[in-house]
């Protein structure tokens, strides 16, 4: 929790989602690589501007996913996005590469000198709709180590949102906490069943007590509902409700991120 403080200086620091446009040899790629790093810029500008706390950036266009690894062509754009995004807006920022290329996203992060990274599976297992997805807290903890990497933090995601977890099913949320714990996780995302959909606020309070880890919701949070999350979590990931129209795949919306905020400092007084 200290290093969750020492990054985040504010109460319940609200983190916006960037989904940057589809990189290079995926499907959607449109073939303009200038044009992909210009947008995320311009996205991060409004989400500063209209007094974000801090702001990742996600492949999230780049369908269909490999599972656990992606290419230098997707790893090394993500860090130069990343640096770029740092060096204009001063904020703390995160990374996530999907699908669960998390040494890949660590070594983006490590390059482009940010601050945390989301990752998948962690502990247990889970089956995604990219296949199974197995633990891998010592794989990553130990690649953070050998590249120097110790000043980036791993916030990583259990019982994650598009996933079954019927292998896990006898295994509680509570219980996966405390392994992510014991694994030497720097913080719990708790999402809904998808992207948007909201969290169990049961499930928000009782990882709370059960840990001491900074818990974060990943998914859900809007303007009608952050009354409800903003005390009984660390921080909120937020993606959708920022965008136009509420879509994950619009471009961000600066008077849903100025309503959103306003009221986000009103909750902190």
């Amino acid at each position: 929790m200290r290093n969750f403080k020492k990054l985040f200086k504010v109460k319940t620091p609200i983190i916006g989602m960037i989904h940057t446009e589809a990189l290079p040899g995926t499907p959607n790629y449109k073939g303009n690589v200038k044009q992909i790093i210009f947008k995320a810029i311009k996205e991060s500008k409004i989400y500063k501007q209209n007094g974000i706390d801090a702001i990742a950036i996600e492949n999230m266009h780049d369908v269909p996913y490999l599972k656990d690894n992606a290419g230098p062509e997707i790893t090394s754009l993500m860090s130069i996005i990343a640096y770029e995004i740092k060096n204009e807006t001063k904020l703390p920022v995160g990374i996530q590469i999907l699908a669960g290329a998390n040494k890949e996203a660590l070594a983006a992060a490590h390059s482009a000198d940010i601050d945390f990274i989301r990752a998948e599976g962690f502990v247990f297992v889970h089956v995604a709709d990219e296949g199974i997805i197995e633990s891998n807290a010592g794989e990553i903890l130990r690649y953070r180590k050998m590249i120097g990497a110790e000043n980036i933090l791993v916030f990583t995601d259990i019982k994650k949102k598009h996933s079954s977890h019927s292998i896990t099913s006898d295994v509680t949320i509570e219980e996966t906490a405390h392994a992510a714990e014991f694994f030497l996780s720097d913080g719990l995302i708790i999402t809904g069943v998808a992207t948007g959909k909201e969290a169990d606020i049961n499930e928000i309070k009782s990882v709370k007590k059960t840990t001491n880890l900074p818990v974060i919701i990943g998914s859900g949070v809007t303007l009608q509902n952050v009354d409800k999350f903003f005390n009984n979590c660390d921080a909120m990931i937020i993606g959708s409700y920022f965008k136009k129209n509420g879509n994950w795949q619009n471009t961000v919306d600066a008077e849903r991120i100025k309503s959103f905020m306003k009221k986000v400092k009103r909750l902190r007084k």
